[in-house]
């Protein structure tokens, strides 16, 4: 938290200088681009649920795209404050086991051991809030991001074993889940927060045209569990590295 509080601050005074300086030379962009993520943290395990061990696989790929601005920091392009208006689809893939003394009240007679397979998808609006520096095309961006989970989508398979090794599988596709909405219930809810808060550093090539190519990496900084239940907050992090092809439209 204190180091997202140093980069809110970093960027809430680079909104200050661009308010006071000539508001000439705005551009507006286009951005699109590929994503790769994934979570971490000590407490992913929970992402399955509680009686299981968990391992992560493969950074998941999704895709990102959205509007871009630059609002010039100084008379000669070299800082500039660079917001963003993302859709980006995240999401983790997971692999589980159950521990030694865990129940399976929904599965076979005769179940001891479980092995469950999750993929989700997670759709996020976000909105990095980005300092940048421009040194002949070549640019590096840092700040903080704030995004808000609107929906997801899980993929599940279980596998059940009994004593004598014989298998059951069961898959489960779940319906796109809506996380807003003045229409659901609190027995519908999810167990994912809807706001995350990031850190986002990238570095990338912009021409003189306004065609960019960027990769940056997010680090989400509270968790994507809810632990409004919960005393202490369980720790699984967002992480998300992007690879964007942007188009700032000329002003003239």
């Amino acid at each position: 938290m204190k180091k997202f509080l140093t980069l809110a601050l970093a960027t809430a005074a680079s909104v200050s200088v661009a308010q006071a300086q000539d508001a000439g030379g705005f551009r507006l962009g286009v951005k699109v681009g590929g994503t790769f993520s994934n979570v971490s943290g000590d407490d992913v395990n929970l992402l399955t649920g509680p009686g299981y061990s968990s391992d992560l696989k493969d950074y998941k790929l999704g895709y990102n795209a959205g509007l871009s601005f630059s609002i010039p920091l100084s008379s000669d392009g070299f800082f500039s404050f660079a917001p963003e208006l993302l859709y980006n689809r995240k999401g983790y893939e997971i692999e589980s086991e159950s521990k030694s003394g865990t129940t399976f009240p929904n599965a076979p007679a005769g179940t001891v051991k479980a092995e469950i397979e999750q993929q989700r998808v997670l759709h996020y609006i976000d909105v990095p809030l980005l300092a940048k520096i421009n040194a002949g095309g070549l640019f590096f961006e840092l700040g903080p991001q704030v995004s808000y989970l609107f929906g997801s989508k899980l993929k599940q398979q279980t596998t059940y074993k009994d004593a004598a090794g014989n298998k059951t599988k069961e898959t489960s596709n779940s319906d796109f889940q809506l996380y807003a909405g003045s229409g659901i219930k609190d027995s519908e809810k999810s167990d994912l927060s809807n706001v995350d808060i990031s850190g986002v550093a990238g570095v990338g090539y912009m021409t003189d045209g306004g065609i960019s190519l960027g990769l940056r990496y997010a680090r989400g900084f509270n968790s994507i569990l809810d632990s409004k239940n919960t005393d202490n907050e369980p720790k699984a992090f967002n992480n998300a590295f992007t690879l964007q092809l942007g188009y700032l439209i000329p002003t003239k």
